[in-house]
């Protein structure tokens, strides 16, 4: 009886121990070691994040929500402006846009909105360890997802990325869903450059803002020079309800 009860006490307390290390875990955790990012590799992002943010105007020429110092984004750049009536379900609304300040082509879809019934039924399309790619394990209703944008915009893509040459990057980025769309996007394209016009590799990034978890530490470790993931010290689900409170007040002002 004394050795079970030892035996049950040790079980007790090794289950106590994960559980509490577990549930205090925290992402900084993992990257506490790394060294801070150079000024010039975090410049882009400011610009990543207004470009999302862009996303949620009906037209960026009439902003009605705009963040301090506006979009800095020039209306006449905007290839394209898709919002939920014409992504069928299948995929967040996006942007694409050509900055040639910077000469970038950049595409960028927005996170998760609380609202709406497609987007979870996205999130929510995943079983652990259903969906195998590339030698790794990825999130199955984020990859449809990245598929159906793909599918949608390759040749946009492409013809841009012709028509103002070789100089020019192709720059992805997403917030919350959207960062997991995008950066499984990045990975086909990284995988199949012949039909982007043979853009080199180098000339590809990506910007996941909170990221979700879409794919295997492997897959992560191996695209880590093109895909680059923006984690800040505050929760995903607070940054979700602060966009969609700019939402509501969106539509107040609308109304």
């Amino acid at each position: 009886m004394s050795v079970s009860c030892g035996i049950e006490c040790v079980v007790c307390v090794g289950c106590s121990r994960w559980a509490w290390k577990r549930l205090t875990y925290v992402g900084s955790y993992d990257s506490e070691s790394w060294p801070p990012a150079a000024a010039d590799e975090f410049e882009p992002v400011p610009r990543m994040c207004r470009a999302i943010l862009a996303i949620y105007e009906d037209d960026l020429a009439k902003p009605r929500c705009a963040p301090p110092g506006g979009y800095r984004m020039n209306p006449a750049w905007v290839a394209r402006l898709v919002h939920y009536d014409q992504t069928q379900g299948c995929c967040p609304p996006y942007l694409i846009y050509v900055d040639h300040d910077y000469k970038e082509i950049v595409l960028a879809v927005r996170g998760l909105n609380l609202v709406r019934e497609s987007d979870y039924k996205v999130l929510l399309d995943n079983g652990l360890g259903r969906q195998m790619f590339d030698g790794g394990f990825v999130h199955h209703g984020l990859l449809q997802a990245a598929t159906w944008l793909l599918n949608r915009e390759a040749e946009t893509l492409k013809k841009l990325w012709i028509e103002h040459g070789p100089e020019y990057k192709l720059v992805f980025a997403g917030h919350s869903l959207g960062s997991g769309v995008v950066s499984l996007m990045t990975i086909i394209i990284v995988n199949h450059l012949d039909q982007f016009g043979g853009i080199p590799k180098s000339q590809i990034r990506c910007y996941a803002i909170a990221p979700a978890r879409c794919m295997s530490l492997n897959l992560a470790v191996k695209y880590a020079d093109v895909i680059h993931s923006v984690v800040l010290q505050a929760s995903e689900l607070f940054a979700d309800f602060i966009i969609f409170f700019l939402l509501l007040q969106k539509k107040s002002l609308d109304s």
